[in-house]
């Protein structure tokens, strides 16, 4: 029998027919809307074992009032604790979707760039790559397009993405002067589209309720403001980050760490609520949920991040939607990076990122249908 290139030649004849078809196309996904929603500095610790035992105490964590910290998030167990502090994630997002990073299960997340604080994280996670020149926090524009950006140049998205953020350095992350879409951060009042008499409370109160920071207000503030441009606007493309975990945890103050934590939760709560009850939303919108570092581990290295802090680099991640398969809390699973979270995003609006920016992490494919 005669042969082409060591394969047999009828062989060959047999094979075109399936040669000649096109690879079966994935099937559609059903997510149209992503939400996107960041909490600075929240270790993956406190999101699967609960709050940490040794820091509810007035020594250690800065605690006011340890006994009533202890009945509302103390339990005898990691997973009660964890449930109690984090209801919707665990009541929802474990059921319904996936989340990563227990390491205690050998379920691994982390950034890659090297520093582990707020800036490089933010733009790793929101460009796909580590960038060595995203070095410091301080207000400079960010050389490279994020993947709101880019998705805000489809002209489907135009006018269709928004940001906010409580840090003051997210106009910068966003590179406000050049990206074109809606970001409203900080004590910055929010004067787009209809002004509510909602809005006008809610700039009012920014400038009046003392700041206790001088770089970011109370999440609720920004969360109220986010809340009301959802409502009004209609979003696909919808990023929040919010910001108190990470400043309670640089006073020292687990009390106010873990509470905030706890708000984020609600928040996200009530975001899942509305996106299920609107028939624009409903079995189209995936939310993504995850931190920009982690932290130190112990008595002192907790309130701190850093590349001088080891533990810092490890953070989590958490996905729940209409095409995200339910597997819940992942446990010996192929490790994940912050860098994958701009393509997984992208992918979710049907849109494949890594073509644009080879640089960026890949999607992580286990949220996507098998």
């Amino acid at each position: 029998m005669r042969s082409l290139i060591g394969v047999p030649f009828l062989l060959v004849l047999g094979l075109l027919p399936v040669l000649g078809r096109p690879l079966a196309a994935a099937p559609p996904l059903k997510t149209r809307n992503v939400i996107f929603v960041m909490n600075d500095g929240l270790r993956w610790e406190e999101v699967f074992r609960g709050a940490e035992e040794l820091l509810l105490s007035a020594k250690a964590g800065g605690v006011k009032q340890p006994s009533a910290l202890k009945r509302l998030f103390d339990r005898p167990t990691a997973e009660a604790r964890r449930e109690v502090l984090f209801p919707f994630l665990w009541k929802t997002v474990a059921r319904q979707g996936q989340l990563f990073g227990n390491q205690d299960k050998g379920s691994i997340a982390r950034v890659t760039n090297g520093y582990s604080f707020s800036y490089p994280g933010y733009s790793e996670t929101l460009c796909g790559f580590a960038d060595p020149r995203i070095s410091s926090n301080d207000k400079r524009n960010n050389p490279n397009r994020t993947v709101l950006e880019w998705l805000y140049r489809k002209p489907r998205l135009e006018g269709r993405v928004a940001a906010f953020g409580a840090w003051d350095r997210f106009p910068f992350i966003f590179n406000r002067e050049r990206c074109g879409f809606y970001i409203n951060a900080a004590f910055e009042p929010m004067r787009e589209g209809e002004i509510t008499s909602e809005i006008l409370l809610l700039n009012k109160l920014k400038q009046e309720i003392p700041s206790h920071w001088p770089n970011e207000p109370f999440d609720a503030l920004t969360f109220r403001t986010a809340w009301e441009y959802f409502r009004l606007h209609d979003p696909r493309v919808f990023y929040v980050s919010l910001g108190e975990s990470d400043e309670w945890a640089h006073e020292g103050r687990y009390d106010e760490y873990l509470w905030s934590a706890h708000r984020v939760d609600g928040y996200l709560a009530e975001l899942w609520q509305a996106v299920q009850s609107n028939p624009k939303y409903r079995d189209q919108t995936t939310l993504i949920y995850s931190p920009d570092h982690g932290r130190g581990h112990g008595l002192e290295a907790w309130k701190s991040h850093s590349n001088r802090f080891p533990g810092s680099e490890n953070i989590w991640i958490a996905v729940i939607g209409p095409d995200t398969p339910p597997l819940g809390e992942r446990s010996h699973c192929q490790p994940v990076t912050q860098s994958q979270i701009a393509a997984t995003l992208a992918r979710f609006m049907g849109e494949d990122y890594c073509a644009a920016e080879p640089k960026a992490g890949k999607p992580i494919e286990d949220v996507f249908p098998q």
